[in-house]
């Protein structure tokens, strides 16, 4: 059995996900000292295989500890892909949409699918029905714009996202969750309506942490795979290892 270490180091959080062959097992949320706790992981799980897809400056500790430990391979632009990436300046393309995109590439071949990544930012990621990346877009993100009208304003607070918010808000708090959450909602839906608009029969897929907070005022069909990048992962390290 083999067992792979896909890890994800984002702007907000970096996670690790665990692989016995093609199965999932567990996803984990790396403590600050992630040097550290990948080490207990390996030590837990004697993984084979690893791939790491990162946005940020990392120690280049942790690339040598998973060198070091299992065959290990770092997403970039140069990595084999199940996609093809006709774009300008492949080598600015996120990681983090490249795991997206090969995930949905690989799940729904001969489709038109649109990636959408719930994270820092929010990117739509369009992939065509030949299997081509060919870009997409990126908006900010639900914390970031709380963050923002707080950062900009003199008097508006920082708050957390609610499941539960009125359309009408009735204080200040309520108004930014409406603000933010059906403004959110509804930027998706338009945006999926223009793409929709362009090709016929296409596929779209949200992944992020903070769907939960929104889909249930999305009007268009869309699947939600929490674990998107991960499976896209498992699929360019298995194709590179």
């Amino acid at each position: 059995m083999k067992t792979t270490l896909c890890l994800d180091f984002g702007n907000t959080r970096k996670k690790c996900a665990v692989f016995a062959d093609d199965n999932l097992m567990q996803v984990i949320v790396l403590d600050e000292n992630d040097l550290a706790h990948i080490n207990t992981i390996i030590e837990e799980y004697h993984p084979t295989h690893s791939i790491l897809s990162s946005v940020i400056h990392h120690s280049l500790d942790v690339e040598d500890l998973l060198a070091t430990q299992t065959h290990f391979h770092k997403l970039n632009y140069q990595s084999k892909l199940p996609i093809a990436t006709p774009v300008g300046k492949p080598e600015t393309i996120g990681a983090d949409r490249l795991a997206i995109c090969s995930a949905v590439a690989n799940m729904f071949p001969q489709q038109h699918n649109l990636a959408i990544g719930l994270g820092t930012c929010i990117t739509y990621n369009f992939i065509n029905k030949f299997g081509e990346f060919l870009g997409g877009s990126i908006s900010p993100g639900m914390k970031m714009r709380f963050k923002a009208m707080n950062d900009y304003t003199a008097l508006l607070p920082i708050i957390e996202a609610q499941h539960q918010f009125p359309l009408i808000g009735f204080d200040t708090k309520t108004n930014l969750l409406s603000g933010v959450l059906y403004g959110l909602a509804k930027e998706i839906d338009g945006i999926v309506d223009l793409y929709k608009e362009k090709y016929e029969k296409l596929n779209v897929v949200l992944t992020g942490g903070d769907a939960a907070f929104f889909s249930r005022h999305l009007t268009n069909k869309i699947t939600y795979e929490p674990n998107l990048l991960f499976k896209g992962l498992l699929a360019i390290s298995n194709q590179n290892n």
